[in-house]
């Protein structure tokens, strides 16, 4: 495919990105409300500081928003970056060794977290009926980015 083609793809597929969100929105709502919740990230930075391996259970809600947000658009592979800080903050099981030097353990999952939910975050508040698309603010470029759209 040339790149004129490729062009052509993206901008047709950025209208069907915005009707997709619309669609989406309720789920996007109750698992922005998840997060936000009093075991969600609070929870989850506070196990960081109290060096509690319950750290852990923060990829379960980073693998959720991936998948909700890969539901955009199934086809489409999530833009590589953020794909690459999925891969490094989920898939990690705890070991008593992990004490001893825990940030390097812990710390890409509550990226991996923050992330996830910064683009959970964006489709609540770009997921909207009467938001306009040609005249873009930060989030919904961010999003397009999420799909190498932009």
């Amino acid at each position: 495919m040339n790149l004129s083609d490729q062009i052509r793809q993206d901008e047709a597929l950025r209208p069907v990105l915005a009707s997709r969100l619309l669609e989406k929105a309720r789920e996007f709502r109750k698992l922005l409300r998840k997060m936000e919740a009093h075991w969600g990230i609070e929870n989850d930075v506070y196990r960081f500081y109290h060096q509690s391996c319950k750290v852990f259970g923060a990829q379960e809600l980073t693998l959720e928003a991936v998948g909700l947000l890969q539901s955009l658009l199934p086809k489409r592979p999530l833009n590589v970056w953020f794909m690459q800080i999925v891969k490094e903050g989920t898939g990690r099981e705890f070991d008593l060794s992990h004490n001893e030097n825990w940030p390097p353990h812990t710390r890409p999952i509550l990226e991996a977290l923050f992330h996830a939910h910064y683009f959970v975050k964006m489709a609540c508040k770009y997921g909207r009926k009467e938001l306009r698309w040609d005249l873009m603010q930060n989030g919904q470029a961010a999003l397009q980015c999420l799909f190498d759209l932009r």
